[in-house]
């Protein structure tokens, strides 16, 4: 048995094509969203992930801008440029890219952002709203996962859902939006005992925990979908090959970046194991930013009254 492969490239694009019909909606109005990105530091991963996303935000219409603030600042200026960011009536999204360099706190300074322009969803505000089942803006990820399983016609109401990962960006918001559709749901986590045990019994597996090939085939009951969230550079060349035997591509990869994108399923096994699943990378990653233009055009719908 080898699993239907879950892609996420089209849904993604499918979302997209919404979004850019709905602002060009807005924009008929004079109303063409917009988005600030607050990026702090000059990590790598953060500021491609950034321009990936200012990327984005060009191609479906929206206007986007990113304020570049050296590892160096203080407190203050950071939520001096949040609360003005707030102030602007013309601004409807405001992103904050984690992580913030120490001894910046991240929690402290989202929760400095308004509510209503927190398109990330990670505002106590909307984190409430989306456990009491009535969400305005939902974490990009989790709404992309289930957007996916949507696509591959998953039937959640009545499922056995386990969510391995209990973070405030994944986890936790996954596990809601699973309860929202009438899934019955376990969250796991790395002090959870007979782990393998508690994921074989799920008919929907949500990865997330952060750890590269965690989910080995013992952990999927057989014809279970698997949703692998996590991405994690790996550069053993050992452990790669225990990964992905017999797979140049993936050889080629190591020897010419250093790394490669492992995530937290050990695809080749688990593969062979459940009835569908995601690969990493091009699964549930190009559905992120997609989720991020959806609550962007959100926020700019319900700011502005349409």
């Amino acid at each position: 048995m080898s699993a239907r492969i879950l892609e996420g490239a089209a849904v993604a694009a499918a979302i997209r094509e919404r979004v850019a019909g709905q602002v060009r909606e807005l924009s008929a109005l004079g109303m063409t969203p917009r988005l600030e990105v607050i990026l702090v530091g000059d990590d790598p991963a953060s500021r491609s992930y950034v321009g990936s996303k200012g990327k984005a935000c060009q191609q479906v219409g929206i206007r986007s801008a990113t304020h570049f603030l050296p590892a160096e600042t203080g407190a203050d200026e950071l939520s001096g440029l949040i609360g003005r960011l707030n102030a602007d009536p013309d601004v409807d999204g405001i992103l904050l890219q984690l992580p913030l360099p120490k001894p910046l706190d991240g929690r402290t300074f989202l929760d400095l952002v308004d509510p209503s322009k927190d398109v990330d969803g990670l505002h106590p505000v909307n984190v409430g709203l989306l456990h009491q089942g009535r969400p305005v803006f939902v974490p990009c990820t989790p709404a992309g996962v289930i957007e996916l399983l949507d696509s591959a016609g998953v039937a959640l109401q009545g499922c056995r859902a386990v969510v391995l990962g209990r973070s405030e960006i994944v986890g936790k918001p996954m596990a809601a939006l699973l309860l929202a559709r009438h899934a019955t749901v376990t969250v796991c986590h790395s002090r959870t005992r007979g782990l393998a045990a508690v994921c074989s019994e799920a008919d929907v597996l949500v990865a997330a925990a952060g750890k590269a090939a965690l989910v080995t085939a013992d952990h999927v009951k057989p014809g279970a979908v698997v949703i692998d969230v996590g991405v994690n550079r790996v550069e053993d060349p050992a452990l790669v090959a225990r990964l992905y035997p017999g797979d140049p591509e993936r050889q080629a990869q190591l020897a010419k970046r250093g790394y490669t994108l492992v995530g937290d399923v050990d695809f080749t096994r688990a593969r062979e194991v459940a009835g569908a699943i995601t690969p990493v990378p091009g699964g549930v990653g190009p559905l992120t930013i997609a989720g991020l233009l959806q609550n962007t055009v959100t926020a700019a719908r319900r700011r502005r009254g349409v």
